[in-house]
């Protein structure tokens, strides 16, 4: 009965665990798959003609003679277009007022949203702002636009025990029995001669500079930004843990000081991450000015105290974990204290050690609220190794949020906020496994 009993306890915990490993691989899967699937649009997509011309006319990329060609014949498709809206103008310029006030408002509504979808008519002044400078350079979004040309939303609030009523209404009554009323036949049938998408693959995405708070380009300044908040954190937090690892494992013995100071670190490792950010803008910057005001160094000395604690305890455990052996006979050769640790112990604990490390810089990389205060800001230049001391740096987790919550066109550059989700996960996901990999072949190396 014992030998059953204890059969069927194993034969229970092995389905719990075969099922908790595929309810976490599912949960990863319904997590992590919309985050691939649409962050994988920044990077392949449907670009149209005003794709092909802002790349060849912002970084040069791309046959200009081939390119010049595709653009006359999208815009001999788009100058009927152009043409009855400039006749029309002109009719409410000329006509009596009565027929100015029934279609002026409608109209320079219909006209901007042309202007959106198409560009700017030939001829007409170039407008200011970048984005106005073409027409939509994604396929998805000219077919947004195109379904705001054709349709107008309003509410129907007639039953006041309901909410309002979404209603779809086409644009085109609007202008019932006037030389534009044939233009949306226009639209709706020749868009694609008129913007000529192509499956485009921009693969530069990481490496480009944004334009136009992000409308056009890449996200190479928030890469970067990551990047070096990530090392300069673990070139502070490194040494520092690694040390008092060392000493907590090796000198310290047991005593009221060193009860005290575990507490500590385990408090900081508590601490919340906005609680760092709040420190490090008080401390780093305010107190000792270690920069003017925000800057990488100052976020990266943030992230290290962050990360701090999570390095000392699993260096610690590393160093706990090298059999005692190794030490005995290294000092038993006549090696000091200080040469066994180093040249035996550290060596023996490299493994943990690195997988600590790595998994840090993994979570600095992600981390958003310390950076908030000392560190992040919407929208700069890449940096120079030298300007981190005294500038601060766009990075990934602060301009995700960012894009996403106060972007004044949040909707049209949501394949950007995936875009960086997307790479920040995949920047997390190669550190974590580098750490497995260097943990397996540093493993593998000391057995042998």
């Amino acid at each position: 009965m014992e030998h059953r009993t204890r059969t069927l306890f194993n034969r229970s915990f092995s389905f719990v665990s075969i099922a908790s490993i595929v309810l976490m691989s599912l949960s990863l899967v319904v997590l992590l798959g919309p985050i691939f699937i649409k962050g994988s649009g920044a990077f392949v997509f449907r670009g149209t003609v005003e794709h092909r011309k802002l790349m060849l006319d912002r970084f040069g990329r791309g046959d200009r003679e081939a390119v010049g060609i595709e653009a006359a014949r999208a815009d001999a498709a788009r100058k009927p277009i152009y043409d009855s809206l400039e006749r029309f103008d002109a009719l409410l310029e000329e006509g009596d007022p009565e027929l100015r006030s029934k279609y002026a408002a409608d109209f320079e509504e219909l006209k901007g949203l042309v202007q959106e979808l198409l560009g700017p008519a030939p001829g007409a002044p170039e407008p200011a702002l970048l984005r106005q400078q073409y027409g939509q350079t994604r396929w998805d979004r000219a077919k947004i636009k195109l379904h705001e040309i054709l349709f107008v939303e309003e509410y129907d609030y007639s039953d006041p025990t309901k909410m309002g009523v979404k209603i779809l209404k086409p644009r085109v009554d609007r202008f019932k029995g006037t030389s534009l009323e044939p233009v949306f036949g226009q639209l709706e049938r020749g868009v694609v001669y008129m913007m000529r998408p192509r499956l485009t693959c921009y693969s530069r995405f990481l490496f480009d500079e944004s334009y136009d708070s992000h409308f056009f380009g890449g996200i190479w300044p928030e890469m970067l930004g990551t990047i070096y908040l990530a090392l300069g954190a673990m070139l502070f937090a490194v040494p520092l843990g690694i040390i008092t690892a060392i000493y907590l494992a090796e000198y310290s013995g047991e005593g009221h000081f060193v009860s005290f100071l575990r507490t500590c670190i385990s408090s900081l490792a508590g601490v919340p991450s906005i609680v760092f950010g709040l420190f490090g803008l008080a401390f780093f910057i305010n107190t000792i000015k270690i920069s003017p005001s925000k800057s990488v160094l100052a976020g990266a000395m943030t992230l290290a105290i962050l990360v701090l604690p999570t390095v000392i305890r699993a260096s610690e455990e590393a160093i706990k974990a090298v059999p005692a052996t190794y030490k005995e006979a290294a000092m038993s050769l006549g090696a000091s204290k200080w040469r066994t640790i180093l040249t035996v112990i550290l060596p023996a604990a490299l493994p943990g050690v690195l997988t600590s490390v790595i998994i840090s810089m993994g979570r600095a990389a992600g981390e958003t609220a310390p950076i908030i205060f000392t560190a992040a800001v919407s929208v700069g230049k890449p940096l120079a190794v030298w300007q981190t001391l005294t500038q601060p740096t766009p990075a990934l987790s602060w301009n995700i949020y960012n894009l996403a919550t106060e972007h004044q066109a949040v909707d049209e550059i949501r394949h950007v906020q995936y875009g960086m989700v997307l790479t920040l996960v995949m920047l997390v996901l190669i550190l974590n496994l580098s750490a497995i990999l260097v943990r397996a072949r540093i493993s593998k190396r000391l057995r042998a």
